[in-house]
Formats: C-alpha cells, structure tokens, sequence
C-alpha cells in the first residue's frame, strides 16, 4: 500500500497553523497552531477509516465554518446590507406583506417566515418584523392581527411614523 501524505500551512492574524494528513491504511490528521513566538497554542488529531475521509472531512468543514460564523460577527458595510435597506415602505408594499403573513396561518414558524420574506423583499429580518407591527400583523404569530390597540402595545407609531404627535412629556404641545 502507498503512503500518500498532504501537508499545507496558513497563517491567521499571528498565528501560524499546520496540517498534516497521512493516509496509511487509516487517515491520520494532525493540526498544530504555533503564535509568533512559537509557542504552541492550537493541536490536535484525528484517526479516521481511510474510506470515510471525503465525507467526514466535507461534514467537519462545514461544522467548522459555521463556528467561525457564530463567533466572528459580519462586518457592518454597506456591502452587506439587504439592497432595499433604508428604502421607504410603500403601501403595496405593505399591503403585499400583510396578505402574506395573514395568509401563513398561525401553524407556521414566524422566525422563517420573516427570514423568507425579508430575502424575498431584500430587507432585513428586523425591519420585516417592525414593518408588521406597523400593519397591524402580529410578528410573532403569523396569520394573527394585533388587536385595535396592538401597535401602542408593541411602541409602534403605525405607518405615519414620520410625523411628529408631541412629546409626552410636553404637556401635549408639540407638532401635529
């Protein structure tokens, strides 16, 4: 039997990390992390049936990838905002998500429908959430309306939002 072996090395911020995977008969793969100092901050191994490397190899960088997901947060630039971020509601757009979300029933998971419909309109889970307040829709059961006095309830102005009421601690003067 042939010994083939694979070796590569990456450095991240001050840390240099090496992979070594040799293949004979099992999968050996070793990974060490060295500082600039060269202290030793990162290893570990790995012995695997050499026929299930390229699945568990495909399953352990898709776990990996998603920790580094979780624990690194996106940047905030402008290259990742959704392309209708900070762009006005109209009322058929409103319209559009309030035939949609009353029309999910109240079975559905209003975490992924949000997700879904802010994809759909290009905007964030958030602003889906606040704008279904402001319709009268409850966000947190599809299907649901809020009651007559749900958006005081939630904080929310309702679709005028832009205009100035008064201030409640003016004594009721203010712009209306």
């Amino acid at each position: 039997m042939t010994t083939t072996t694979y070796e590569n090395a990456l450095r991240i911020g001050s840390t240099t990390y090496r992979l070594a995977a040799t293949a004979d008969p099992d999968l050996v793969v070793e990974l060490t992390g060295t500082d600039s100092s060269g202290a030793l901050v990162a290893e570990g191994a790995l012995r695997l049936p050499a026929d299930a490397g390229g699945r568990l190899g495909k399953l352990l960088g898709q776990v990996l990838d998603a920790l580094g997901r979780l624990s690194t947060p996106a940047p905030a630039s402008p290259g990742n905002r959704p392309a209708n971020a900070d762009q006005p509601w109209t009322r058929d757009l409103d319209e559009d998500l309030r035939v949609e979300w009353l029309a999910a029933g109240e079975g559905s998971p209003s975490a992924d429908l949000i997700r879904g419909v802010a994809r759909r309109l290009e905007r964030s889970p958030t602003s889906i959430r606040s704008r279904l307040a402001r319709i009268g829709c409850d966000p947190d059961v599809p299907g649901r309306v809020l009651s007559g006095g749900g958006p005081e309830v939630s904080g929310v102005q309702g679709p005028d939002q832009g205009r100035v009421r008064g201030k409640p601690d003016s004594g009721g003067e203010g712009v209306s």
